[in-house]
């Protein structure tokens, strides 16, 4: 079985580590270069996309932003899962929303904005404070405003008439009412051709500055757990869904929000790699070629970590029992994601016991997620 990702990044990557034990090569293709190559290596593994497309089972995507055009070819070839057009809701807040209101799934309260007059309304009807999301290319806190009093709706939108004006003539803004939530919490499913759907456990999200940072599995409140399955399950169905699919929640109180979805393997998923039976990237690998679905159940409690815009960390830390690294091979930059660390225990209170550990090998300035364990 042969497998080619839309993207060449780390999930492909952890795609291809996972499928090789299932005998299911990854190639990918890398959007920028027009080359597909091997996820890891990055050795050119076919002439062309075309090429490769006549080679493979399946057609998948670890992104969003696949540019349109790219989709097409793929979806032509009947190989593409999921659909180009699930694949484009994820890259569109407009059609998100437009889709979670026709599934019935919980989420804010908005509207489209596309001027200083349309944006005083939205504050009248959504109330202030307020948060404007870019429709397109909105990702880890960028593209994002807020609106805490009128005075900020000015300055807010000369801002954001500088953003439009630099940005595709596609680009939009949505308004959100803001939610005061009590925390973020993330589901992880995913659902063959068959209709077959499997869940993770859900994952609480911890985000510094707009970007996820540390991921804690749980084994929480079931009704909680019920009602994310219940809107995944709405969603996939609205979606005809094939693949792994992540729902980003809200939640305030007992109630749950879906704040977006993403039509791929997640970061909040990445603890399923040492914390669950089966891991997400397999699971996709099996969704998109219509294989049964492995088991989600959580085996033991699990944390992700992950690491931005550093690519060396002590030593120290492989001394720490149940911890394991993944690095992406990437070039250091700044805020840029290099890699992740999985750390588990046999229960929450040694979970917790490690990541005291970790916390205090590693620097507190450059993982501040961890300072509650200091």
């Amino acid at each position: 079985m042969k497998v080619l990702v839309l993207g060449a990044g780390q999930l492909a990557r952890m795609m291809a580590l996972a499928g090789t034990p299932l005998g299911v090569a990854v190639c990918a293709f890398d959007v920028r270069s027009q080359k597909v190559v091997h996820p890891i290596t990055l050795a050119q593994t076919h002439d062309s996309l075309q090429h490769a497309l006549d080679n493979v089972d399946v057609v998948t995507a670890e992104f969003e932003h696949v540019p349109h055009d790219i989709l097409a070819i793929c979806e032509a070839s009947g190989k593409l899962a999921p659909a180009s057009s699930n694949i484009k809701i994820g890259g569109d807040r407009r059609l998100e929303k437009a889709m979670l209101d026709r599934a019935n799934a919980n989420n804010a309260s908005h509207v489209i904005v596309d001027s200083e007059l349309s944006l005083n309304q939205a504050c009248e009807k959504l109330g202030v404070p307020l948060v404007l999301k870019s429709a397109l290319d909105g990702y880890d806190g960028k593209g994002q405003w807020r609106i805490k009093q009128s005075t900020d709706i000015e300055p807010v939108w000369q801002d954001i008439a500088e953003f439009l004006q630099q940005s595709s003539d596609k680009q939009g803004i949505v308004a959100e009412q803001f939610i005061p939530f009590d925390r973020e919490v993330s589901l992880i499913g995913a659902r063959n051709a068959r209709g077959e759907v499997v869940f993770y456990p859900l994952a609480e999200n911890i985000h510094v500055d707009g970007v996820l940072s540390l991921s804690l599995a749980e084994q929480g409140d079931s009704a909680i757990q019920q009602q994310a399955e219940t809107m995944f399950k709405s969603v996939a169905e609205e979606l005809n869904y094939v693949g792994v699919l992540a729902i980003e929640f809200f939640q305030v109180g007992d109630q749950l929000l879906v704040n977006e979805i993403a039509p791929r393997v997640h970061n909040s998923g990445h603890w399923t790699q040492q914390g669950a039976d089966t891991c997400q990237f397999e699971n996709h690998l099996r969704a998109v070629l219509n294989l049964p679905l492995g088991s989600t159940k959580l085996i033991r409690p699990t944390a992700m970590i992950n690491i931005l815009g550093e690519d060396n960390l002590p030593d120290e830390l492989l001394t720490v029992a149940s911890l394991h690294m993944h690095w992406y091979g990437k070039d250091k930059r700044a805020g840029r994601k290099m890699g992740h660390i999985n750390v588990s225990g046999k229960d929450k209170a040694e979970l917790a016991l490690r990541l005291q550990q970790v916390a205090g090998i590693l620097c507190k300035e450059q993982f501040p997620a961890l300072n509650c364990y200091r």
